[in-house]
């Protein structure tokens, strides 16, 4: 199996254009091909070849992914990797976008994002109403409740969903937190409120434990969780304030503490994965100035011109390192922060850096 893996991976050239959400490429559209050893990146999309497919099997588990949306982010990704393996998709998303979301899947928005491996369409079960910055009805405020895009919906906390999924699944198999919001994100720390700053803990670190302390007792042993973190937790990333830097602190912390509770308690994993900078939606709005590049953007050309392996970062690279994360081939492995991003991350100098030119 391994060698199989290496012979694959020795197919796929090193490519020139930009990192993952590149200025150069559209938003992280992605799509799985079998048996194809190259990645080309297209003007408008990013695409990539890669699958673990082959050699994992989750026929009969069922995961809930929370976080999904659209299908440009690393939460579609994951879903879609899982997919191609066998496994059962359910999702949670945002209520204030839930009818978008159902809509554009029925009008087939992202029919070419879903094609699996077999040629097939990913499928996904059940969506369900979640706001992960409540864990019960008697946390959701007034503001709330009477707020227009939450009209119609209920059962939309984290004990709610569990609940929910509980009677429509029983058991479930494997837990994906992809979700993170900072309202105050555009200002740096020294400018970030307090409720800012809980805001963006709340919604960016707690919510993985809330889902995990819901969901844990309704997974199966062995089962797996997983959440989505970044390198602003350990090194200064300028433009990414708010407090989310401390808040994927928080959640790389909290992933170790979570590995060894949830490990004893129900016998089940905990990981993160540090992905580099993907243009997804989300990510495209922080910093977006007329004329002007996005955070987002900034950070790509960074990572092309500083990172080991100058090549694109696909949404589906996650996917993968997701899908390995939560199958058995990974039984043995919790509580660690998994770092996919083309190596940016163990660099210590800036190559582009002016002090650096001959």
């Amino acid at each position: 199996m391994l060698r199989s893996l290496a012979i694959v991976a020795s197919c796929v050239p090193l490519a020139t254009t930009t990192f993952a959400f590149a200025p150069s490429i559209g938003l992280g559209r992605t799509s799985f091909r079998q048996n194809v050893c190259k990645a080309e990146p297209r003007k408008y999309s990013s695409t990539t070849q890669l699958s673990m497919t082959a050699n994992v099997d989750l026929t009969g588990k069922v995961a809930f992914v929370a976080g999904v949306a659209d299908s440009t982010g690393y939460g579609w990704a994951i879903a879609k990797a899982l997919a191609n393996a066998g496994a059962t998709i359910i999702v949670g998303t945002w209520p204030p976008v839930l009818k978008i979301f159902q809509n554009s899947l029925k009008r087939g928005s992202f029919d070419e994002d879903s094609i699996l491996s077999d040629g097939s369409k990913m499928e996904i079960a059940k969506i369900y109403p979640l706001d992960a910055v409540f864990d019960s009805p008697d946390d959701v405020p007034q503001e709330i409740l009477e707020n227009k895009r939450y009209a119609g919906l209920d059962g939309y906390t984290i004990t709610e969903v569990a609940k929910a999924v509980e009677a429509d699944y029983g058991k479930i198999d494997i837990l994906v937190h992809s979700l993170a919001n900072g309202p105050e994100v555009k200002k740096p720390l020294l400018e970030t409120s307090r409720k800012g700053y809980l805001a963006a803990s709340s919604a960016s670190a707690y919510s993985a434990v809330s889902l995990i302390q819901s969901f844990g007792p309704i997974m199966n042993e062995g089962g797996a969780c997983m959440s989505l973190t970044y390198i602003a937790s350990e090194k200064v990333i300028p433009g990414y304030g708010g407090g989310m830097s401390s808040a994927k602190a928080q959640l790389e912390s909290d992933t170790r503490t979570l590995a060894y509770e949830a490990g004893r308690k129900w016998g089940v994993r905990v990981n993160t994965i540090s992905a580099g900078p993907l243009k997804s939606r989300a990510a495209s709005a922080i910093g977006k100035e007329p004329g002007q590049k996005t955070f987002i953007e900034y950070a790509i050309d960074y990572a092309k011109a500083n990172a080991p392996l100058a090549q694109d970062l696909y949404s589906d690279d996650v996917g993968n390192a997701s899908l390995f994360l939560c199958s058995p081939m990974a039984r043995s492995v919790t509580g660690v922060t998994l770092y996919v991003d083309n190596g940016l991350s163990c660099m210590g100098m800036a190559l582009d850096s002016q002090a650096m030119q001959k």
